[in-house]
């Protein structure tokens, strides 16, 4: 029988394939956490990339954004600082290092990476932000991330990539061909494109292509978005047998500790799976205090410490 995440050790998360992974989530009662971080900008610590900050701090699952899969750097690894990520971006042949599973061993966490079904021709409102090939939801960075190690993907959209919910289930349907991870799907708000943010028809197609878990913007991040559609939409998701994610991508993952508690509560309220906290914070990760806040508010004081405490050599 596979442990919830919430009470694994790090020994026993290393063992877990995709499907333990999805059924350890499933078993936690909607009190897992995952930190999203920025990991190509100089950390919060000087001693510690933003993963590790996350970890201790109460986070079970770690996103990484702005992820490059065809050139992976994390800036805060060992021997890994500003300037040495921009050898490794001026000349990849140089970069030999796998930082997904350096990471692993760091944090005793559940990896995954941002992935971004973007289109070239998509309009969208106000500038347009390009990524790199790495950071695009194809089939060479799926491969990819398969082959560095990475848990899972979270196929979204950045603020003005023009990410589309089309697109997005476009790109599951690749990632099932070409990788064996769980897939989260879904945006955090608009991406930069007028359309619904979640719909019921992007969570049959979601469903439908083979996505994992579908990822809802957390009540009270986005306007109209209240308690009574993220009930609606949880409910949907969990009859197509999807797992559910709130994500905070509005900046408010930097907002009172007040704000945090509330958001929290709201969310465990409407029956999601993981509440995700943003990378808005200084240096590309949301402030360690609330992380530990959202964590002391859908779990308590008693796992808390236990995330917090628990040796990563167990």
């Amino acid at each position: 029988m596979v442990k919830r995440l919430i009470s694994a050790t790090a020994s026993e998360i290393k063992k877990m394939n995709r499907d333990e992974l999805f059924e350890a989530i499933k078993a936690s009662d909607g009190r897992v956490i995952v930190s999203e971080n920025v990991c190509v900008q100089a950390p919060v610590s000087d001693s510690t990339t933003n993963a590790e900050l996350a970890a201790a701090f109460g986070a079970d699952m770690l996103l990484l954004n702005l992820f490059d899969c065809l050139n992976p750097v994390v800036i805060g690894l060992p021997g890994v600082g500003v300037r040495e990520a921009f050898s490794m971006w001026d000349d990849p042949s140089t970069n030999t290092r796998n930082p997904i599973q350096e990471l692993k061993e760091l944090t005793g966490r559940v990896i995954g990476v941002n992935l971004e079904p973007v289109v070239e021709t998509q309009e969208t409102l106000g500038e347009k932000v390009l990524i790199s090939d790495g950071r695009k939801s194809t089939a060479e960075t799926f491969e990819a991330a398969e082959k560095l190690g990475v848990d899972f993907i979270c196929l979204t959209g950045n603020p003005g990539t023009g990410v589309t919910n089309k697109e997005i289930g476009e790109a599951i349907r690749v990632g099932k061909k070409h990788y064996n991870g769980l897939i989260i799907a879904g945006k955090m708000h608009s991406a930069g494109v007028d359309e619904p943010i979640i719909t019921e028809e992007a969570i049959q197609t979601f469903a439908e292509a083979g996505a994992d878990i579908l990822l809802l913007p957390a009540v009270g991040t986005v306007p109209g978005f209240d308690q009574s559609e993220m009930k609606e939409a949880v409910k949907r998701a969990k009859k197509l047998g999807l797992l559910t994610m709130s994500a905070i991508g509005t900046s408010q993952e930097s907002a009172g500790v007040e704000t945090i508690r509330q958001i929290a509560l709201f969310n465990k309220m409407c029956g999601v799976d993981i509440q995700h906290i943003g990378d808005a914070g200084y240096s590309g990760v949301a402030p360690a205090e609330n992380i530990f806040e959202m964590s002391l508010a859908i779990r308590g004081m008693k796992h808390t410490m236990q995330i917090m405490a628990r040796s990563i050599n167990r």
